[in-house]
């Protein structure tokens, strides 16, 4: 059973960069297609990245590729997300998902964090 941590939220000012990290415990992430979505009340739960296993092919959210970049390092069974450019509506809890195959929904991620918070102030 893989569990998965998120870090590295907080509150950052328009502009500002945060990097978020989501590391993995109880097997390798190796095989997983990864990803990070994220939930601001009362909305919906929001794609923001994917990664495959290898690392090869990355999707990215609307209005968000440019400014995240999802990498990760198998190695160390991490997976991490700059955020560079950030805005007021970027503030959310960030949640990182694994799955069996990469996807822009929720559905195929087995995985879940518990979340991290992004606050960014105007």
């Amino acid at each position: 059973q893989v569990q998965l941590v998120e870090s590295g939220g907080g509150l950052v000012q328009v502009g500002g960069s945060l990097t978020l990290s989501c590391v993995a415990s109880g097997g390798s992430i190796s095989s997983y297609a990864m990803s990070w979505f994220r939930q601001a009340p009362g909305e919906r739960r929001e794609f923001v990245a994917a990664i495959t296993g290898g690392g090869m092919i990355k999707y990215y959210g609307d209005y968000m590729e440019g400014r995240f970049t999802i990498s990760r390092d198998n190695a160390k069974n991490t997976m991490t997300l700059q955020m560079d450019s950030l805005k007021v509506e970027d503030t959310a809890i960030y949640y990182c998902g694994a799955g069996v195959a990469i996807s822009r929904g929720t559905g195929i991620y087995d995985y879940w964090g518990q979340g991290t918070q992004v606050t960014v102030s105007s």
